[in-house]
């Protein structure tokens, strides 16, 4: 099978569910614990999107307190029914619990969560059978992929849980999503693990209960054992066109370096067409843009909001990061804090200019960061500025100088510089510390990108790149992030 090579959705953009509402596509895709939770993009060729917003925008629908790195939001489904939007999906916090909103407009507003207390599970799907009940089909640990009739309107189950399939014998069968399909039902699911023995498989049968036959030609989409350099395929949600053709849409990584390869980006969104053989979807070709998009956004004056692309990991950017007549001010309050965006592309440019506040004892500055416990950062503090790299419990400074007044903290992701690009040494890129000013960059520091990946962090998510504040405050005057999958394209930026 021939898969696309780049991302509809580039960065950390895992669990894609797709619908489609008259000629316009929505997708929805998990957020872990960062907020605004489940970003929500619209197309109209399912090969470019528009980030339109966000079905978790406030905090009375998203409590992350005591959400660790890589809880928070998990596998959301996107459903249009009966003139409205439907998300449902599972906020991991101390257990596993379910919600679902509504809203008029896929941009919002959306309302307020209708728990689902009595599912325990994971991966949550919503369709409605031919008598119009709403259907709840999760994943259940220890027993697959499980289903029950849902009151949309309180959250109670209105019968009990029934099994519906196991998959094919990968681990955890997760991620389903039910189809009506002439006169078949079409249970999707993933399994194989969210690693490189990821896997769509499908079965069908003549009602949502089942009983469901499996697809002879399972896996439906993998890349496992294969040489394709999207790996990890899997957690797909399909999709018809007005004219009647199939897409799908389906989460992959793209890992470099060398062996076992780390990938740094997260799980991004990536789609494929589908042709019908027997009543059995097949994967037909890739979508996918003509070209890797590049991208420079910047930070707007202190008067206007923040871009949709701002996130902060267990509680809004707002919360955190306040507008002043000088600038942005982020301010540490019960621990560090961050704020920024995703890394979409391989290789980036970003720049801030900062000002620690003395009276604070500000200590802060740009970073780059897969978790709180990898991450690369160039802070200024106490009249100094320094490269400082965390890999777990180590700490490392990469490099000083002096800092005085206004600072241009910089950080680049490059290639690796490897001599030798079979042996261990290649990382999947490198990243490097430093200053701007008017003599041009000055490096203080640079690190294997591996230790930025999802390899070595663990986890569900990707890099992030924004501004920070351990202790204190600290005053940013602009925020530069500029991104392309060529690094040649980012000379001069």
């Amino acid at each position: 099978m021939q898969l696309p090579v780049r991302p509809v959705v580039p960065g950390f953009h895992p669990d894609p569910s797709v619908c489609r509402v008259g000629d316009v596509y929505y997708l929805a895709n998990s957020s872990f614990e960062y907020a605004p939770g489940v970003p929500i993009h619209r197309s109209t060729d399912l090969r470019t999107w528009e980030h339109i917003g966000h079905a978790l925008d406030r905090p009375s629908q998203l409590p992350l307190e005591g959400v660790a790195a890589s809880g928070g939001i998990l596998a959301p489904t996107l459903r249009h029914h009966d003139g409205r939007f439907w998300m449902v999906t599972t906020l991991l916090a101390a257990e596993p619990r379910m919600f679902l909103v509504t809203a008029d407009d896929a941009a919002g507003p959306w309302s307020d969560p209708v728990w689902i207390p009595d599912a325990l599970g994971i991966d949550p799907d919503l369709a409605w059978d031919d008598d119009g009940a709403c259907l709840l089909t999760w994943s259940r640990f220890g027993e697959g992929i499980v289903q029950a009739v849902l009151d949309p309107r309180t959250g109670a189950l209105l019968t009990e849980r029934r099994r519906l399939w196991q998959g094919t014998g990968g681990k955890f069968p997760e991620g389903p999503h039910l189809y009506r399909i002439g006169e078949h039902w079409y249970l999707i699911v993933a399994e194989g693990g969210t690693e490189r023995g990821h896997a769509v498989t499908l079965a069908r049968g003549p009602s949502p209960a089942g009983p469901f036959e499996a697809c002879p030609g399972n896996p439906v989409l993998t890349a496992r054992g294969s040489d394709a350099p999207v790996q990890s395929t899997g957690h797909a949600d399909l999709v018809q066109r007005p004219d009647g053709t199939w897409a799908m849409v389906y989460l992959g990584v793209r890992p470099r370096g060398s062996s076992p390869e780390w990938h740094v980006l997260g799980r991004e969104t990536f789609a494929c067409e589908v042709r019908w053989s027997e009543e059995w979807p097949v994967v037909a070709g890739p979508i996918q843009p003509d070209d890797a998009a590049e991208l420079t956004e910047h930070l707007p004056d202190a008067g206007r909001a923040l871009p949709p692309s701002w996130v902060a990991p267990g509680g809004f950017p707002a919360d955190v990061l306040k507008a002043t007549d000088r600038g942005r001010l982020l301010t540490a309050t019960a621990g560090p804090v961050f704020v920024g965006r995703r890394q979409e592309h391989l290789y980036l440019r970003a720049r801030a200019a900062v000002i620690a506040s003395e009276e604070a004892g500000g200590s802060g500055g740009l970073e780059l960061r897969i978790d709180p416990r990898h991450a690369v950062c160039v802070e200024v503090a106490d009249g100094r500025v320094r490269a400082v790299a965390r890999i777990g419990a180590a700490h490392a400074v990469l490099g000083e100088a002096a800092a005085t007044g206004e600072t241009t903290l910089e950080l680049r992701v490059v290639p690796h510089t490897a001599a030798t690009p079979f042996g261990v040494d290649m990382g999947p890129d490198e990243v490097v510390a430093g200053t701007s000013g008017p003599d041009g960059f000055r490096e203080l520091g640079r690190i294997d990108g591996r230790y930025f990946s999802t390899e070595v962090a663990a986890g569900m998510t990707g890099r992030t790149v924004g501004l920070a504040c351990s202790e204190g405050a600290v005053l940013f005057r602009s925020f530069t992030y500029s991104g392309a999958d060529d690094p040649e394209a980012l000379h001069g930026r």
